[in-house]
């Protein structure tokens, strides 16, 4: 079997197996969230005022949540299927358009998030590694225990007093400035403009773990046999590093980057409440705090779903990185 199809089987494979994960997380989400006090129509009648009880009831009726509760899960496993993700009574829009309109700046958050702590995490930690106990190791050690335990929100109001408020070189909030109604490349540049600050802040926790990572496996691997075989066959320190312990080195990281996608939409939510980033975290937050449900439940699906396939491009990636692993 050539590898092409093998690789194919493979994600076939692994994307039957991801059918029921994503099944039990859908119901465990669906459970955990009626644990919550109250429901939409709660926060709709607390908003009016003076809803009578008669009224709360026609909408809990309207709504479908007067139905006992593995009901309203059949209801809505029956509509995931038909790829229907409710309605948003909050936002009185479908949900899968809700979650659809907010996905693209998550996206481009989380990317170039990922990107810039992965790409920098993995130049660092070689940097400290290759000039281990000198000033650069050290220097660079320093950062990233700064940058690790440093709170994310404080990073972001500082960013925003600093460089928004006193030296006016980026916006302090939003996505694009749509009151100049930028188009092509000109809104490119603008958005780009406004990603930046939210991306240095939310990539900061990332690229201190991914150095401290990266340095300590390229330590490890610079022990290993095959290393000290190179060194007796005479190849150069600099073939050595990059031909053969680099690309071992990386594994760790690598894996470390697809676990990590769910905690990143997770830190998003700060990260979007503080640059009023339109994105799922924002999105989420709203949810939460007015009982809608339904635009959770979808949120954290979509959720689920980058998790599952990221974490599958990751384990692909295994085998470009280490031919030795095979996909299966």
């Amino acid at each position: 079997m050539s590898q092409t199809a093998q690789r194919s089987r493979y994600v076939l494979k692994r994307l039957l197996q991801a059918v029921p994960v994503v099944i039990a997380i859908v119901v465990i989400n669906f459970f955990l969230l009626q644990l919550a006090e109250g429901d939409a129509v709660d926060v709709l009648a607390g908003e009016a005022g003076s809803a009578t009880p008669e009224y709360m009831a026609q909408l809990r009726q309207k709504f479908g949540l007067d139905q006992p509760l593995l009901v309203q899960l059949g209801v809505y496993m029956k509509n995931v299927l038909s790829f229907d993700l409710g309605y948003s009574f909050r936002h009185d829009m479908p949900v899968a358009q809700l979650v659809l309109d907010r996905l693209m700046p998550t996206m481009l958050l989380m990317v170039s998030t990922i990107t810039l702590a992965v790409g920098f995490g993995i130049v660092l930690g070689l940097i400290a590694a290759s000039n281990l106990n000198n000033w650069r190791d050290t220097v660079i050690s320093v950062f990233a225990l700064i940058s690790y335990a440093t709170p994310l929100f404080w990073v972001g109001l500082m960013m925003i007093v600093v460089f928004s408020l006193k030296l006016h070189w980026f916006p302090t909030s939003g996505m694009e400035n749509v009151a100049m109604f930028y188009e092509g490349w000109e809104r490119v540049k603008d958005i780009a403009h406004h990603l930046v600050m939210p991306t240095l802040t939310l990539s900061l926790f990332y690229l201190a773990l991914y150095t401290r990572l990266m340095r300590a496996s390229m330590l490890e691997q610079a022990d290993m046999d095959y290393v000290t075989t190179a060194r007796a066959k005479g190849l150069t320190e600099r073939r050595i590093v990059f031909v053969h312990i680099l690309r071992n080195a990386l594994l760790p990281v690598v894996t470390m980057a697809g676990v990590q996608v769910g905690s990143l939409i997770g830190g998003s939510v700060i990260v979007e409440s503080v640059f009023a980033w339109p994105g799922l975290g924002m999105l989420a937050f709203e949810a939460l705090f007015s009982r809608d449900l339904n635009l959770l439940l979808g949120i954290f699906l979509l959720s689920a779903l980058l998790v599952v396939a990221i974490n599958l491009v990751v384990d692909l990636l295994y085998s470009f990185l280490d031919p030795r692993i095979e996909v299966a």
